[in-house]
C-alpha cells in the first residue's frame, strides 16, 4: 500500500473512491496546514521547472494559483486583496511584461 502523507486537493479521496479504492485521510490543524501548503507549493514549483511544454507548464502554474490562494487566506487576506497587493506593486514598480534585464548599478553615479 503507498503511504503519501502529502497535502491533497479537497476531492482527491472522492476520486480515489470513485476507481474502487479506499484511501485514510486526516484534516490538518492551522500550523500543519501552512506547513503543508509551503511544502507543496515547493513541490509544485518543482514539477514546473521540469514541465515539459506549454500545456504542462500551465497545469502546474493553475496548481501553485490554487495553493497561493490558500496562503493568502491563511495570511488573513483574500484572493481580492492579494490581487490589489500585486496591483499596488505593479504600479509602483512595473511588472515584468518589457523583459528588463539588470546587469549592474555605479554606486558612484
Amino acid at each position: 500500500m503507498p503511504v503519501y502523507n502529502k497535502l491533497v486537493r479537497d476531492l482527491i479521496p472522492q476520486v480515489i473512491k470513485s476507481t474502487g479504492k479506499e484511501c485514510r485521510t486526516r484534516i490538518l490543524d492551522e500550523e500543519e496546514y501552512e506547513k503543508e501548503l509551503v511544502i507543496k507549493l515547493k513541490e509544485e514549483s518543482e514539477e514546473y521547472f521540469a514541465a515539459q511544454g506549454p500545456k504542462e507548464s500551465l497545469e502546474e502554474l493553475a496548481d501553485m494559483l490554487e495553493i497561493i490562494r490558500a496562503l493568502a487566506t491563511v495570511h488573513g487576506a483574500t484572493w481580492e486583496q492579494l490581487e490589489a497587493l500585486r496591483q499596488k506593486k505593479a504600479e509602483a514598480r512595473g511588472g515584468f511584461r518589457d523583459r528588463v534585464y539588470l546587469i549592474d548599478v555605479d554606486n558612484n553615479a
